[in-house]
């Protein structure tokens, strides 16, 4: 088997995040119900319109730091003019400041993480991590779970993780797009660029899913594309497809 290239998205693929965010919104909207409550707004109606708001500022900003505890403060805003309720400084600073907690969680490394890097390593892959962000966030989980040790300098952080982007990936870096991997959770910024840039692609939906990630996936494949229910299957999913390939092809 020829050795392949191989691109992994780091949250909800490597280490747990989405787990943090909902715990976070938890807290936040419990918080928004004890100011808005004789109003009647309800405790779906504070999450969806922060969902709403979050997914303009991604779609503006990419996944800066400051646009989750943003979005927050927001959804404040708009039900504090909806109901002509004064905002207060205080309950601004709290909810910027419970926002920006969701940073401070112990990156957790999802189940078969290191089994699955180490395999992939030992049959002489060359692994890559690509992942959007605020590179300093992100650095610190990979630090936190040893990926560095499996990824080395080879790691790429972007605000915006589009299909330009990985084309720029791939032509700076002269990747063989025959012989390149996208691996991720995110139908939206793993997936669809992979399919668009004609490289392979596997797709390993999370268990809890953010709604930006979530898309109709209408790019027909030029080369590999597997949906996988977890990190483990993924070297037997590759080594299976290549081995089948013409010594031509590969």
């Amino acid at each position: 088997m020829k050795e392949q290239t191989i691109l992994f998205d780091l949250d909800d693929t490597l280490v747990h995040c989405n787990k943090y965010f909902d715990s976070v919104i938890t807290q936040y909207v419990h918080s928004m119900l004890g100011w808005f409550s004789e109003y009647g707004v309800s405790f779906e109606d504070i999450r969806q319109k922060q969902l709403e708001l979050d997914l303009i500022g991604v779609s503006q900003h990419g996944f800066m730091a400051n646009r989750f505890p943003q979005s927050l403060v927001e959804t404040y805003h708009y039900y504090s003019a909806l109901y002509k309720r004064h905002t207060k400084r205080k309950e601004e600073d709290m909810l910027l400041q419970l926002g920006h907690t969701v940073y401070e969680y112990s990156a957790e490394p999802y189940p078969h993480m290191n089994e699955t890097l180490e395999t992939l390593k030992k049959s002489g892959h060359q692994l890559f991590l690509y992942t959007g962000g605020d590179i300093s966030i992100q650095m610190k989980k990979v630090t936190d779970t040893g990926l560095d040790a499996y990824f080395q300098d080879r790691i790429f952080v972007t605000l915006h993780k589009t299909k330009e982007f990985m084309e720029s990936l791939l032509l700076q870096h002269q990747f063989d797009r025959r012989q390149t991997w996208m691996i991720g959770n995110s139908a939206r910024t793993d997936v669809l660029p992979a399919l668009s840039a004609g490289i392979h692609s596997i797709y390993i939906p999370a268990s809890q899913e953010w709604l930006y990630n979530t898309v109709d996936i209408d790019i027909e494949p030029k080369g590999a594309f597997f949906t996988l229910p977890s990190l483990r299957d993924v070297p037997e999913a590759i080594g299976e497809y290549t081995r089948n390939l013409p010594s031509s092809v590969i």
